[in-house]
């Protein structure tokens, strides 16, 4: 089997586009890191570094969440044991909360190349 010039022009074409598409999906970002919170109402998108507080529906009532200082916590939830009010802060894109009986969930989405290695790094 042989390739023709054609061949050559389809491959350069696919090695082509397969590049551009993974740049755009995972290529550099602007440096921000972005709040995602998720409930049962859909999904909103915040700056990290505005301070806010936002209510988001569930099930169970609305669980309030707070954006202060390059951070992110639960303040309060309708859910029994408060364990996502327990969990603290996050600040680094990858890092998460939920309150999975509330059904909210609290993602942080962003530039990671602070200089650090972490845990995903190994």
């Amino acid at each position: 089997m042989r390739l023709k010039p054609f061949d050559f022009l389809v491959l350069a074409l696919a090695i082509g586009s397969t590049a551009y598409v993974s740049f755009a999906a995972y290529g550099t970002s602007d440096g921000r890191v972005n709040v995602i919170a998720s409930g049962k109402d859909g999904e909103w998108v915040y700056a990290l570094d505005e301070n806010r507080s936002i209510a988001i529906a569930g099930p169970l009532g609305s669980t309030i969440v707070e954006i202060h200082d390059g951070h992110v916590h639960f303040v309060s939830s309708p859910c029994p044991n408060q364990t996502c009010v327990a969990s603290g802060n996050v600040s680094r894109a990858g890092q998460w909360l939920a309150c999975l009986p509330n059904e909210v969930f609290i993602r942080l989405e962003g530039s990671t190349d602070d200089g650090r290695v972490d845990a995903e790094a190994f």
